[in-house]
């Protein structure tokens, strides 16, 4: 999260229109889509019951500052005394569901590594997510976002997966497995 802030923060007046990896989505889309999931995991890990309508709040137009709060907000409130161990609800996620405030982390987790590529991307700039942040998302990857039919689907969360090289980095491999192309390019 914090690497994302940083990423967000670097984004230049002239790139809010630019596309994203993320089809069919340009920057301040899916910025305004990042914004309203932190805000939506933070009330979840603080143990609100929330509609799919709270998910959905306007996004002010200073998108930078917006994004640096709500992701505070959701580090502060999954890192809270008593947070991981809550059961939360997640109107968002196949017609709401209640899941342990832990594996609700973990989805977060990965959406925000691929998410903070995703910007990163598109505006030009390098992502350094680390050894142990991949293969942790890759573990989460591949036990709550198995590729099969579910993501063949019209408006599935994650495409089905991509053939890799064998010489693949490992966050190649992450991108590939949901559905990102690793080699996309804006241009």
């Amino acid at each position: 999260m914090q690497r994302s802030i940083r990423i967000v923060a670097a984004i230049r007046d002239d790139q809010w229109e630019e596309p994203t990896p993320c089809a069919g989505w340009t920057v301040a889309q899916l910025i305004d889509h990042m914004i309203r999931e932190n805000r939506g995991f933070a009330a979840a890990a603080r143990g609100e019951r929330t509609g799919p309508a709270d998910w959905q709040t306007p996004v002010g137009a200073d998108r930078r500052a917006e994004y640096a709060a709500s992701a505070r907000a959701a580090i502060a409130a999954f890192a809270a005394d008593g947070a991981l161990s809550r059961t939360v609800w997640l109107p968002l996620i196949r017609d709401g569901i209640h899941l342990p405030a832990r594996q609700a982390l973990g989805f977060h987790l990965l959406d925000y590594l691929v998410h903070s590529w995703d910007v990163a991307t598109a505006i030009g700039r390098p992502v350094d997510a680390g050894k142990d942040e991949v293969a942790t998302v890759q573990d989460i990857a591949e036990r709550d976002v198995p590729d099969g039919p579910r993501r063949h689907r019209s408006q599935a969360t994650f495409a089905p997966a991509r053939p890799v090289p064998d010489n693949a980095s490992p966050l190649h491999r992450l991108l590939a497995f949901l559905g990102r192309d690793p080699e996309w390019s804006p241009r």
